[in-house]
């Protein structure tokens, strides 16, 4: 009778400890989540002035900056993280064109509020790159945790189930232009 209960207090201790891995893995899922969060507002601020730089000087590419702005909002509503991955890497794609428009235009290549809108906007590429690495990471660990015995058990009894990879399908939408000595790269 005293081996069963020990059996069982070591089952439930193990189970106790299984599900607060479970949970603390979690929560680093979601604190990587929110590093993504704010390095994605971050972007979705600097567009309206990088559009308006953009647009001052090149007014006649409209629809390049109206799909980017349309891209933004579309962002800001969506709360996916799949679907707002790939919306977010479209988005990346049309931040890179608006860059790559700067080369027709050397008055807008020299100006110097372009110039630092661009720098930000490298600069929280490269941040949002990180963040990405680390909650893919994150998701990575968390996922395996659910679906490997005996975590998954607990998992499975206490509801928690696997989280979407946050990823640009392509390095080409990852690789967002370098600023250098006030020119593109």
């Amino acid at each position: 009778m005293s081996t069963i209960l020990i059996i069982v207090a070591l089952v439930l201790v193990a189970g106790a400890v299984v599900y607060n891995r479970l949970v603390g893995s979690r929560n680093q899922v979601r604190t990587a989540w929110s590093d993504i969060d704010v390095q994605l507002q971050r972007r979705h601020d600097l567009i309206p002035r990088l559009v308006t730089a953009v647009d001052q000087y090149a007014g006649y590419e409209k629809a390049t900056l109206e799909a980017i702005t349309e891209l933004r909002r579309e962002a800001i509503r969506t709360a996916d993280i799949e679907a707002r991955g790939d919306i977010e890497e479209k988005l990346g794609k049309g931040l890179g064109r608006i860059i790559a428009l700067a080369e027709n235009y050397p008055d807008l290549k020299a100006n110097e509020n372009f110039l630092h809108l661009q720098g930000e906007l490298v600069e929280t590429e490269n941040f949002l790159q990180f963040a990405r690495r680390y909650y893919n990471g994150s998701v990575r660990d968390y996922n395996t945790m659910t679906e490997t015995v005996p975590s998954n058990m607990v998992a499975r009894l206490f509801g928690f189930s696997p989280k979407p990879y946050f990823q640009k399908s392509s390095d080409e939408a990852a690789n967002v232009p370098l600023v250098k000595l006030g020119s593109v790269e």
